[in-house]
């Protein structure tokens, strides 16, 4: 099983992004709900990022809003997916 970073971001930009990490899945709980649109998430500092609907910014990127709370990341399996 891989190890769970503290940091995840989906943007490639990011340098927290993780290509090989992101295919395999990874599910985030937070506050004990499933999640499935966060952007970017933090389990040390305790936030996520989500985004603001549609909206993007100028460089085309969506708009996030961060939310905090208690983030628990875990690597999907296949029936999870």
């Amino acid at each position: 099983m891989s190890e769970i970073p503290d940091r995840l971001s989906v943007n490639p930009s990011s340098p927290f992004h993780n290509e090989d990490l992101l295919k395999q899945g990874v599910g985030i709980r937070f506050n004990g709900v499933e999640k499935t649109n966060v952007e970017e998430y933090c389990i040390s500092e305790g936030w996520i990022r989500v985004a603001a609907g549609k909206a993007l910014d100028r460089a085309g990127n969506p708009i996030t809003i961060k939310l905090k709370g208690t983030v628990e990341a875990y690597v999907q399996t296949s029936a999870e997916k």
